[in-house]
């Protein structure tokens, strides 16, 4: 069976041991932070923040909502002149759905036999030689979504329901199936989140990965009925609960939903559809649901059922919030955060953008003590160094724009977040494994792969077989509005690139980078004005771009990067 050119363990074997080692600062760690909650005051609720509107404040709101800052795009929200302006900006998105992906893998050792170069893919037939490629293809532009998209909530919300729906694309093994599948979540990212639910309890990709399509009247399999309940709706924080019993009824409701596979239509096949009653327990209020032929009434009912629950709420707003601001909910973010979100999510009838809306524009949200809070995750990372240095993806040729983005792909694999492949049903360990949380994004093979990554962003290339991405940082500094002078550059490129003020020391150092260690500062305004005045010299410009380089890297490899 034909796949994708390279595997991500041929491509990451093949990079990494050719590359620098990492600057021994990398190894360092931040100190884990609830070491440091004692620093902090928990000052704000869900009450409006009327504080001061700065690009301290407009960088926090980027940073959680987009994958990375473009000074662009923090001039816009700045300059939106206060929070509730700028949150309506990020959460104004459209509703048309994007153009979709196209035929861009077509190469010397593989020919989609069904789709024209630059045609379509999605409304294709199965071709089990083609659904590597399409879910590559899929999954480079996504990629292209992340890196390209404006400045709204958009695809952060897309990542964050792909990994609390989470399915794997390896189940399918169907490119259609899979943009599909991230079309529905794409459609409902703000809306309804009971009509998603039921959307997506019938998905061909959650229907092959979590065994619906196996879901016989004589052998009913609780595999989806299970997480429906126990990570998608219900969840498990509260000890009143569901009970097996539920399970196995809900499993029966489910029944009988199958798939015609080269079309990826779901049709129910009545004989395996269970048509006797449902009878659930008192925690849900022992409702029954009527069998019969209708299995879409009934999974209309069943929804309706579970969503009567007011944990649903609760739950949902838990992981939105440990997706969004902070791991750590305490008896006082449970009271003054959780329960009046989820108040404001069932009087608006589950619909997300309320909540967002109420939570992004609350005084907790800018609380001191939910800044640089979070580590990054390998897309926050991995993606941010692209759009902090404005880095245009856009190769001339199909197949090199798909390979520079399916390597990329494989880089965030390697840091451990593939796109559209969280590791199992639960989603990403980061986002609800208890202690470590965020801090599990980190480890000796991880921070590895990051720093290795962002030192050959800093001062080598990233390439695919014809066509490279790499930081110009001369057009980096450009942007500032005094680059000659080495205090002003510092502190603006500083305020693009960390979340947090570092120490004098450090700053010390940066700007011995820029001044080569020298001691005044017109060696570096001096090395700055001749390349302006000359820039096609050779060691003008070289001059000018080493010290960038070397004082990006050196940003880059601080732990400060890490976080958000």
């Amino acid at each position: 069976m034909s796949q994708s050119t390279k595997t991500r363990r041929d491509f990451l074997q093949k990079l990494i041991p050719v590359n620098q080692e990492s600057s021994s600062e990398t190894t360092q760690t931040t100190k884990p932070f609830e070491d440091r909650l004692s620093e902090f005051t928990l000052q704000g609720g869900l009450e409006p923040y009327n504080g001061v509107w700065g690009r301290e404040q407009a960088a926090h709101l980027l940073r959680r909502v987009t994958f990375g800052i473009k000074r662009s795009q923090l001039e816009s929200l700045f300059y939106a002149g206060n929070a509730s302006k700028a949150v309506d900006f990020v959460l104004n998105v459209p509703n048309v759905a994007p153009p979709p992906p196209i035929n861009n893998y077509n190469n010397d050792e593989f020919k989609d036999p069904e789709i024209a170069n630059g045609s379509t893919w999605v409304n294709a037939k199965r071709n089990n030689d083609a659904e590597g490629y399409r879910i590559d293809s899929w999954r480079g532009w996504w990629l292209e979504r992340m890196i390209n998209g404006p400045a709204n909530i958009e695809e952060k919300m897309i990542l964050f329901w792909s990994n609390h729906f989470a399915t794997r694309t390896d189940a399918s093994f169907s490119g259609q199936a899979t943009y599909r599948y991230f079309n529905t979540l794409r459609k409902y990212a703000l809306g309804d989140f009971k009509a998603m639910t039921r959307d997506v309890t019938l998905e061909p990709s959650m229907l092959f990965f979590l065994n619906g399509l196996l879901n016989g009247k004589a052998a009913p399999d609780e595999n989806y009925s299970r997480e429906l309940q126990e990570l998608f709706t219900i969840g498990k924080d509260n000890p009143d609960h569901y009970t097996e019993d539920d399970v196995v009824e809900a499993a029966k409701v489910l029944t009988g939903w199958r798939l015609d596979y080269n079309t990826n239509k779901v049709f129910l096949d009545l004989a395996e559809h269970d048509q006797g009653d449902k009878k659930f327990s008192a925690f849900y209020s022992n409702t029954v649901i009527k069998g019969g032929t209708d299995a879409e009434r009934e999974l209309k009912e069943l929804i309706d059922m579970i969503f009567k629950k007011d944990e649903v709420a609760e739950h949902i707003c838990r992981k939105i919030y440990r997706f969004f601001v902070f791991y750590r909910i305490d008896d006082a973010v449970e009271e003054k955060i959780i329960k009046p979100l989820a108040i404001i999510f069932r009087k608006n009838n589950y619909q997300i953008k309320p909540v967002m809306e109420a939570l992004l524009k609350s005084a907790h949200f800018f609380d001191a003590y939910n800044k640089a809070s979070y580590i990054k995750n390998p897309l926050d990372l991995m993606l941010g160094v692209i759009r902090n240095f404005d880095i245009t993806v856009k190769a001339p040729k199909p197949f090199d724009q798909f390979q520079i983005l399916q390597y990329l792909g494989y880089w965030a694999g390697g840091m451990q977040m593939y796109p559209g492949d969280p590791p199992n049903v639960a989603g990403w360990q980061a986002y609800r494994q208890s202690p470590g949380y965020y801090r599990m994004w980190i480890n000796a093979d991880t921070l590895r792969n990051r720093n290795i990554y962002t030192d050959i962003m800093a001062q080598w290339r990233f390439e695919s077989e014809n066509y490279e991405i790499k930081i110009d940082h001369i057009a980096f500094a450009q942007q500032f509005p005094r680059p000659d002078e080495p205090n002003r550059l510092i502190e603006d490129t500083l305020n693009v690139l960390l979340p947090v003020p570092v120490s004098d020391a450090k700053k010390k150092h940066m700007k011995n980078i820029l001044l080569s260690n020298q001691a005044q500062d017109y060696y570096w305004t001096i090395a700055w004005k001749n390349y302006q005045a000359n820039p096609r010299d050779k060691g003008a410009f070289d001059t000018v771009w080493y010290r960038l380089s070397a004082l990006n890297k050196y940003i880059m490899n601080l732990p400060e990067y890490q976080l958000i």
